[in-house]
């Protein structure tokens, strides 16, 4: 039997091997309850083959790519409150700005 790796970290995030296409977006498609052929027409770069042989590697390692999802979605949740945080100290010199120009 003839082992072939699908699936590949690079910098930290899991890729299809030799694509761009993130393991994160085929499993969420998966999970999302879409069929192996309906991820492969959003990936039209992938090959069915591909497509099943990321599943099956996540089947394979489902608590650890789960803990990583779930990094990435803690991390996005960070990025977001702080990006928030940033537009509303912004929105607030622009306010102030705005009432000290409406003065003169």
């Amino acid at each position: 039997m003839m082992n072939k790796d699908y699936v590949m970290q690079t910098q930290g995030a899991y890729r299809i091997r030799d694509t761009r296409v993130s393991l994160d977006s085929v499993v969420y498609a998966f999970l999302n309850g879409q069929s192996p052929e309906s991820i492969l027409d959003s990936f039209p770069v992938l090959t069915l083959e591909q497509v099943y042989g990321a599943i099956t590697y996540y089947l394979a390692h489902q608590e650890e790519i789960d803990a990583y999802l779930q990094r990435g979605e803690a991390d996005f949740a960070a990025l977001n409150r702080q990006l928030r945080e940033k537009n509303s100290l912004l929105h607030q010199k622009l306010d102030a700005f705005r009432q000290h120009a409406s003065a003169k």
